[in-house]
């Protein structure tokens, strides 16, 4: 069971690699399927696995691998301008873990929300800007596309075998 585990782990983390090069620019604004890689990684793997798998990605790109958007990794891009969305997504991993057996609807909501909090602070730190300005720029237009990514992981994770 523990090498069955490790594996998806290690699947889900090179997912989350792939989803994060998907990318469609809008302007100056560039969308990836980021956040469908780490909430299927959730919802298939559970809290603690799926957070596991969050982590593995994060160490990946610390250590300088092109695992983030845009082909980016190392110190630099943890520590960046939008460098909190990816803490975020750890964060969003361990909030999942402590609610998922309530509600995971909830979870992920919650999950999602927790990731907007900690990017939006951390670009409100890096850009001197008003928050409003940062909820505009940096919130309002993700919202739409990341429900859309959020229901697809529901519906992919619902159809993929729990073993």
């Amino acid at each position: 069971m523990a090498t069955r585990n490790l594996t998806k782990t290690a699947l889900f983390s090179a997912l989350m690699v792939i989803c994060a090069w998907l990318a469609v620019p809008l302007g100056d604004m560039t969308f990836t399927m980021q956040t469908f890689g780490i909430f299927l990684a959730l919802l298939c793997l559970g809290g603690k696995w799926g957070t596991v798998s969050i982590l593995i990605y994060l160490l990946l790109g610390a250590a300088g691998m092109p695992v983030f958007s845009g082909f980016r990794g190392g110190i630099g891009a943890l520590a960046g301008v939008t460098g909190g969305y990816l803490w975020g997504f750890l964060l969003s991993g361990l909030t999942y873990w402590a609610l998922e057996k309530f509600h995971k609807h909830l979870a992920v909501a919650a999950a999602l929300a927790v990731c907007y909090l900690c990017g939006s602070c951390w670009f409100l730190f890096w850009s001197g800007g008003g928050f409003a300005f940062v909820l505009l720029r940096c919130v309002a237009p993700y919202i739409l596309p990341d429900a859309l990514k959020l229901a697809l992981a529901f519906r992919i994770a619902r159809r993929l075998p729990k073993n």
